[in-house]
């Protein structure tokens, strides 16, 4: 069947795309990685740039888990051992010792009864909210929500939705108190950091509202929070936003895929809310599961996180995102406060945006332009993301490029 007026109709569209400056498919293909060498880190060749090596400030492995030498073995031989894919979903035949092993271990890392993995965070969050809204459900989520949570919500349908502004304490009490009177169970729902800006929700302060409120479902008010931005990156012991800020989820989602170097998502919880997972999330009964070698991996950075060495990571992360906080509002640039290695150097303009990112790249740094759509009219920045990988030469560096813009 012929699909030329379909075919038409996507090009109108992409057009359009591109005309607001909102196109993301010109992807940039990494063809080589350079290892650290002297003072500076690792170094990134791309298609189509020649030998230019390029440092790269655009990528969520905050702790360079990727190269580290023991989760890199851990991969090698759980691969050999098991093999390179999983084959099938896991209630068939697909679950093997490296799945449960790191199930454990992450419950045991943040305190819960049971843990379960999904194939990414993405499909941890689409599959944790749908199966928890039932038709009496109210959900009340923040309103820089990352976009995982917005469709899982519009997939699930509850009875009330209410959305409330920005890290806005006042206004989610006022959403509590509206949304007890007609539904059966609640779900406030947040991200732990907030990726387009590296703020973080104040999850004590939450906690302590929604428990205030409890009493008026007959199912409960409960808080599902995806740190995938914190967990490896934020709190003294790289446990994420709930250390950081005292608070504690009754649901966590987070990543295997940022901080920890690896592949996939996982929810904790209590051992009931795993157990009916299991049976009710379609993103888990019917998707294989992450490769048993990348299972391995992800045990082992978890390892390598919580150790001395995982420590001395974490610190000289914290110093290198200082370095460049420090330095942009130094040079006069506009950013947000904050200890989490997102950070933003606000523009508040598209073409400006686009301008400071093209002459970035052409001194050999590469960074993550935000405009409308993605952020809010008026929200538009860059995005430089820190990593434990970079050096304060690699900060200088960056720092020293963007002082020459004009």
């Amino acid at each position: 069947m012929p699909s030329n007026r379909l075919d038409e109709a996507l090009r109108g569209q992409l057009a359009d795309i591109d005309r607001r400056g909102a196109g993301k498919r010109a992807e940039s293909v990494i063809t080589a990685v350079e290892p650290p060498a002297g003072d500076r880190g690792p170094r990134y060749h791309l298609e189509g740039e020649g030998s230019r090596p390029f440092v790269r400030m655009s990528s969520n492995g905050y702790l360079g888990m990727a190269f580290r030498e023991p989760v890199v073995a851990a991969e090698e031989r759980a691969a050999r051992a098991f093999g390179a894919g999983p084959q099938a979903v896991r209630f068939i035949s697909g679950t093997y010792a490296p799945h449960v092993s790191l199930e454990r271990r992450l419950a045991r890392f943040h305190g819960r009864e049971a843990a379960m993995i999904f194939s990414s965070a993405y499909a941890t969050v689409m599959g944790v909210l749908p199966p928890l809204i039932t038709a009496d459900t109210a959900v009340i989520s923040d309103e820089l929500n990352h976009n995982c949570i917005i469709n899982a919500i519009r997939l699930a349908q509850p009875k009330k939705k209410m959305v409330y502004r920005h890290l806005d304490l006042a206004e989610l009490e006022k959403c509590l108190a509206e949304a007890g009177d007609s539904c059966e169970r609640a779900v406030v729902v947040t991200d732990g950091i907030f990726s387009m800006r590296g703020d973080n929700a104040p999850l004590r302060e939450i906690q302590e509202l929604v428990a205030a409120h409890d009493d008026r479902w007959a199912e409960n008010a409960v808080t599902v929070v995806d740190d995938s931005h914190g967990v490896g990156a934020f709190g003294a012991s790289g446990r994420g936003t709930e250390e950081a800020t005292g608070g504690r989820a009754d649901i966590l989602v987070a990543t295997l895929g940022k901080a920890l170097g690896v592949n996939g998502g996982y929810v904790a919880g209590s051992q009931a809310v795993v157990d009916y997972l299991r049976e009710t999330s379609p993103f888990y009964v019917y998707s294989n599961p992450i490769t048993p070698a990348e299972a391995a991996a992800a045990e082992a950075a978890l390892d390598l996180l919580d150790s001395p060495a995982g420590l001395e990571l974490l610190a000289h992360l914290r110093a290198m995102t200082e370095r460049l906080r420090d330095g942009l509002a130094r040079l006069g640039f506009e950013t947000l406060a904050g200890e989490h290695p997102v950070v933003p150097l606000l523009t508040r303009d598209t073409d400006l945006t686009q301008r400071l990112v093209r002459h970035l790249r052409e001194q050999g740094v590469l960074v993550t332009g935000l405009s409308y759509p993605v952020v809010p009219r008026g929200q538009e920045e860059i995005r430089f993301q820190v990593s434990a990988d970079h050096t304060e030469a690699d900060i200088d560096e960056v720092l020293a490029t963007l002082s020459a813009f004009s």
